[in-house]
């Protein structure tokens, strides 16, 4: 059996690319990671915060009704341009927890090979889905064991 698609959670499309089609308009590309995208609904891109009117939804030059988790579309937008939005902004339902940027957040790395130390202050580029964009790590909060997932020592200098 197929595992169950999260179609229950607020929508967010990932944008891999936009396009311009003559005669059509502006219609950016993604992957349906969560929620349904139907014609007729509002979409917000974030970071930029616009939002539109999605005209219509495609897979493979097939018109749909709606996408669900796992279809990679393509959805004609009204009124924006393709210098709005771009690679690496995330699509959401305007009226339901629709996409926002932020300041900052806790992650949980798990570093397989690295030159050197890593400690606070350290600025790599993060990647996350098609997002590619340079971050700080503003501080270590502790280290765990990568085996037992307990906690090794708290605040860390460095790893």
């Amino acid at each position: 059996t197929e595992p169950k698609r999260p179609t229950d959670k607020p929508l967010r499309v990932p944008l891999q690319d936009v396009y311009k089609i003559g005669g059509i308009g502006t219609v950016p590309v993604g992957r349906v990671e969560t929620g349904i995208l139907k014609p007729g609904m509002i979409v917000t891109f974030a970071p930029a915060n616009l939002s539109t009117e999605v005209k219509s939804v495609e897979m493979h030059h097939v018109a749909l009704p709606e996408a669900v988790p796992g279809d990679n579309v393509g959805f004609n937008v009204k009124n924006l341009s393709v210098k709005d939005i771009r690679r690496g902004m995330v699509a959401g339902d305007s009226k339901n927890d629709p996409p926002q940027e932020t300041e900052s957040f806790n992650a949980q790395v798990i570093i397989l090979n690295h030159p050197g130390q890593i400690h606070a202050g350290y600025a790599p580029v993060l990647d996350c889905h098609t997002a590619h964009i340079a971050c700080k790590f503003t501080e270590l909060l502790n280290k765990v064991d990568r085996r037992t997932g307990a906690a090794q020592e708290e605040v860390p200098k460095n790893i």
